[in-house]
């Protein structure tokens, strides 16, 4: 049987995309031509490379990468790698929607605040000293880039050691952050301790001290518009004459479980002082 080439230009045409493109692909070893004339250096493709190109722009316009798409290339059962790969960026994808479907809400919330159909329920109140049991670690600063791989590895390790020194987990749980000297940023997780507190291995007993003005936000949601919240609270004790004089907390007034879930209740505290 006598196999069809084609010329770079007509495979292109048939494969949907541009010359340029079949010579990446060349370039990087996805897709080598079939023939390349020694003396011209043209590239001629064979009709049996037209299912492969076909798969590859498939994958593309799926938001597929070419790295993942040389790996299927590559395996020795290309249609069961092939099923690996879509089913581990489909999962990709629904967490980008998320991602993006939060951020939509976010802008809605500023939205409603800019235009005054919503007004920011903060409260300036006295904070009660409080006596906890505590975990740290050091994060390399604030966002959920950073404190995100952190926090789950933390709250589990308190668990962990407050469970096997026999104490009990009393909520509300406080998160609070301090700045370090090199950039960095210490994380602190806690639980409520008891009136007669215990020390064990695996956590400290620490005392928030009280606060005698706190500027407080309830954040009502997971930790994705955490940032969003703490600006609002921000922007409003500024225009209302006051300023930060301490380390703020997050106090999880209604928090099921460890993963965050759009029930979550987080009271928001920044100790403050009129300007």
């Amino acid at each position: 049987m006598v196999s069809v080439m084609y010329t770079i230009g007509e495979f292109a045409a048939l494969g949907r995309v541009s010359v340029r493109m079949l010579r990446h692909y060349d370039a990087i070893g996805l897709l080598v031509p079939a023939a390349v004339d020694d003396r011209t250096g043209y590239r001629r493709y064979a009709t049996g490379q037209l299912p492969q190109l076909l798969r590859i722009v498939e994958l593309r316009d799926l938001g597929v990468g070419l790295e993942r798409i040389a790996e299927i290339t590559r395996a020795p059962e290309p249609d069961a790698a092939l099923r690996a790969v879509l089913v581990a960026h489909r999962a990709e994808l629904e967490r980008s929607v998320a991602s993006d479907r939060a951020r939509i809400a976010r802008i809605e919330r500023r939205l409603h605040i800019l235009e005054g159909t919503t007004m920011p329920d903060i409260t300036y109140k006295p904070v009660a000293p409080v006596t906890v049991y505590a975990a740290r670690v050091d994060a390399p600063g604030l966002g959920p880039e950073n404190v995100g791989p952190v926090i789950g590895p933390l709250i589990y390790g308190l668990d962990t050691a407050l469970k096997a020194a026999g104490r009990p987990l009393i909520e509300p749980g406080i998160f609070w952050y301090d700045a370090e000297a090199d950039d960095r940023f210490s994380v602190h997780v806690s639980y409520t301790a008891e009136a007669d507190p215990v020390e064990g291995a695996g956590y400290d007993v620490a005392e928030l001290p009280a606060m005698e003005t706190a500027a407080t936000l309830l954040h009502r949601g997971d930790m994705s518009g955490m940032g969003q919240s703490w600006g609002t609270l921000m922007e409003q004790l500024t225009a209302d004459g006051y300023r930060v004089i301490g380390a703020c907390r997050e106090v999880y007034l209604h928090a099921d479980g460890h993963e965050p879930g759009p029930d979550w209740v987080t009271e928001l505290q920044a100790p403050v002082e009129k300007v």
